[in-house]
């Protein structure tokens, strides 16, 4: 049994605060109020809504591409400084096993469920990109890693902060993890995400602060998961002119084609399932390196093709899903044409984050805060529009997750990525607020 039983009274508490929560008539919800505690929140966000553009602006100014690790350990430094002054025990997870930067982990006791906060330190802006700075025009900030996802780390802080202020912070069991390797994972994978890994599994709710789809009116309660594939083709090579005879076959290309149409005719149109195989090199000779995603091919019209190689990645929504089609995959890739030979092999990839119950109940608690601040409805994310994200690493090891916390912006990943600067203080009202009432103690 996975929860020792203090935390499955823990458990069982957040279960009926929930359950009464969801009892509660549409029209009776709708009409909720914050209580006079709430209201000190918001007011002490509202007190310190230049501070945290003033902290979103320091922390933008530093280059941390994920590769650029004295840039990933000073965001590192800046943020645990915050969580120091806020009574967390903090600790840098080196990241030298893993050829990252490492991570940086927050820790607080308290009594009531055990709350796990996700960010990120890294950006996908390395010290030779362009876009270096944040600028600020009115409502509008720009940055690399404005929205994805240093906003999302000052909502974290300013958040804590608002609840400190107000006498709420100190009853809270909350764990902080922010990765240094979000948008490029360090390899071996296990040993990357074990420190997230190791905070789900103490944790009875994961809250992620990603900023979703970019818009404030959702949360993700679903990202499929992604897996990367390569497939290996062996022929015969001969002069073109025998090709199809007994002793030589199809060729590599034609067996490769075999295995993507079969892939399309079998498994397109599946929910939620997507398999796209991004580059293929065929000929006499080939090579490929997965680490640059570039290949080289060499051969002749009128030679049959001796070898292929295709890779692409694969999107599924639940583990069951993932390990269906892979078997799928494996059997196509099995049956091959004469003289041909295949095989198909899988990388470890992000897991699926599977839209649970449990997820739904959670987007409902943070759905009605947001109506009882004035903010208005939210609504689940279409997995389809949610990337891979570090929440996935907590499916199955806790009881709901929620991501996309996030404040507003767009164009991720692109010199033009923006933020809107009033979603900044929105976010850390709604996240704190929703803080305060998963830890409000349950009378039995």
């Amino acid at each position: 049994m996975r929860y020792p039983p203090i935390r499955m009274r823990t458990a069982l508490a957040v279960a009926l605060a929930a359950a009464t929560f969801a009892a509660v008539p549409a029209d009776l919800a709708a009409q909720r109020a914050t209580s006079a505690v709430e209201d000190r929140i918001v007011a002490e966000v509202d007190a310190r809504a230049e501070e945290g553009i003033s902290l979103l602006q320091r922390l933008v100014n530093v280059n941390s591409g994920t590769m650029n690790f004295d840039g990933v350990r000073e965001v590192g430094r800046v943020l645990r400084a915050e969580f120091d002054a806020l009574g967390f025990e903090t600790e840098w997870v080196d990241g030298t096993p893993f050829d990252r930067a490492g991570h940086l982990v927050a820790r607080r006791s308290g009594s009531g469920p055990r709350i796990l906060l996700i960010g990120h330190l890294d950006t996908v802006f390395e010290p030779g990109s362009p876009f270096q700075s944040f600028q600020r025009d009115g409502d509008r900030g720009a940055g690399p890693g404005v929205v994805d996802m240093k906003g999302g780390d000052v909502v974290i802080v300013q958040a804590l902060k608002a609840l400190q202020a107000t006498g709420e912070l100190d009853r809270m069991s909350l764990t902080i993890v922010m990765t240094g390797d979000e948008e490029r994972s360090g390899s071996p994978l296990a040993l990357s995400k074990a420190a997230l890994v190791a905070a789900a599994q103490e944790a009875d709710i994961a809250v992620a602060f990603e900023n979703g789809d970019s818009d404030p009116r959702t949360a993700v309660v679903a990202r499929r998961g992604s897996t990367g594939w390569r497939v290996d083709v062996t022929g015969t090579p001969a002069h073109s002119s025998q090709l199809f005879q007994p002793e030589v076959g199809a060729g590599a290309v034609y067996e490769a084609g075999r295995i993507l149409h079969r892939f399309y005719e079998r498994l397109a149109g599946t929910p939620l399932l997507t398999f796209n195989p991004g580059v293929m090199v065929a000929g006499t000779d080939v090579s490929y390196d997965g680490f640059t995603a570039t290949g080289t091919a060499f051969g002749k019209s009128n030679v049959v093709a001796g070898h292929a190689v295709i890779t692409g990645d694969l999107r599924a929504i639940s583990p069951e899903q993932v390990e269906s089609t892979r078997a799928q995959m494996r059997f196509i890739v099995e049956q091959s044409l004469p003289g041909t030979s295949a095989t198909i092999t899988f990388d470890e990839g992000y897991p699926p984050l599977a839209p649970t119950e449990g997820n739904h109940r959670l987007l409902a608690r943070f759905d009605q805060v947001s109506r009882d601040l004035g903010f208005g409805p939210v609504s689940a994310v279409d997995p389809r529009n949610a990337g891979a994200a570090d929440v996935s690493f907590t499916a199955g090891l806790v009881e709901m997750a929620i991501d996309g916390l996030g404040p507003g912006g767009g164009n991720d990943h692109t010199v033009d990525e923006w933020i809107d600067l009033p979603t900044l203080a929105q976010q850390t009202k709604r996240a704190a607020v929703l803080l305060h009432r998963l830890t409000i103690p349950v009378i039995p």
